[in-house]
């Protein structure tokens, strides 16, 4: 039987201020993703019902999803021969939802809670808190909140990751103030991606070199993850599920692509000389520029 039928402080006087600032022009970063899907009326159920996103608009076996009434953050779409997430690949990780505030979190949290939805985990990064779970086709998602930008590096001017531990779920809930969930939040974006990739020498010259994304922290032989401005991590990429791991097939549930905003027009110019130069092809597609990282991860290239 589905689901659906069985089942420390407050930041939000500095939230929308520090969303606006990291997830906007000039810097680079994620702003939706495009899923594919094993059954689009039990995927919409999931996000409708019990996420509480809006449906933006909707024909044939796609759906675009949205926050505020505005503006897409997620499509899900149900190929005509798709078949069970692929294991084992490259692709989607999972795709982060940074909510305004904790308070936000605190309700979401009791919310899932109360209708058995299953968790993967909560983690306290220290940069941000973050909830682990995943769609009903295994598409991995993250929702999260962001703590003070100010006690995000260290003295020496790099990314403190020693606070990362497990959530302080309580504390969290309490933020809530008993209030309950009343669907996603106006607020809501995509925080960042995480992706598997194959390889991480050629994942960083990609993103690295050819996208201009900044190194922020970089686990050998396990992950690197990039940024733009300042955040923790607009992009991350791992190599757990194994080194040269292959990509999936084009009609495995999974992602078809996400979307990276960049700063004009001039400089994704430049980015799609450099990517061609290092071998990176760029295509177009209904007006609109797509290329592929090194493992087969695609991206929509929007200004």
């Amino acid at each position: 039987m589905p689901w659906f039928s069985q089942q420390n402080k407050s930041h939000e006087n500095i939230g929308g201020k520090r969303i606006n600032s990291y997830h906007s022009k000039p810097n680079t970063f994620a702003s939706h993703v495009h899923l594919k899907v094993e059954n689009l009326s039990r995927t919409l159920e999931f996000y409708q019902d019990l996420m509480g996103f809006q449906v933006l608009n909707q024909s044939g076996k796609k759906a675009v999803l949205t926050a505020n009434g505005i503006t897409p953050l997620l499509t899900i779409e149900q190929p005509e021969d798709v078949i069970p997430k692929q294991m084992r690949t490259t692709g989607l990780y999972h795709y982060a939802l940074l909510l305004p505030t904790r308070k936000d979190l605190g309700k979401l949290i009791t919310h899932l809670l109360n209708e058995q939805y299953p968790l993967q985990g909560a983690s306290d990064h220290g940069t941000h808190d973050a909830l682990y779970f995943a769609d009903p086709d295994g598409n991995g998602i993250e929702v999260a909140v962001d703590t003070d930008p100010s006690t995000w590096y260290d003295k020496t001017g790099k990314l403190d990751i020693s606070k990362n531990g497990p959530m302080d779920v309580e504390s969290v809930i309490a933020e809530a103030n008993g209030e309950r969930w009343n669907g996603i939040p106006e607020g809501t974006i995509i925080g960042h991606i995480h992706l598997h990739v194959s390889d991480l020498e050629k994942t960083k010259e990609f993103y690295h070199d050819g996208l201009g994304l900044d190194i922020v922290i970089e686990i050998p032989n396990q992950a690197i993850f990039f940024s733009s401005g300042g955040y923790h991590h607009h992009i991350g990429t791992n190599i757990w599920n194994g080194k040269n791991a292959p990509k999936p097939t084009s009609n495995s549930v999974g992602m078809l692509f996400y979307t990276l905003v960049i700063a004009n027009e001039e400089t994704r110019k430049s980015l799609v000389v450099k990517l061609e130069a290092m071998g990176y092809r760029v295509i177009e597609d209904n007006g609109e520029l797509f290329t592929e990282d090194p493992s087969g991860n695609r991206i929509h290239l929007c200004s």
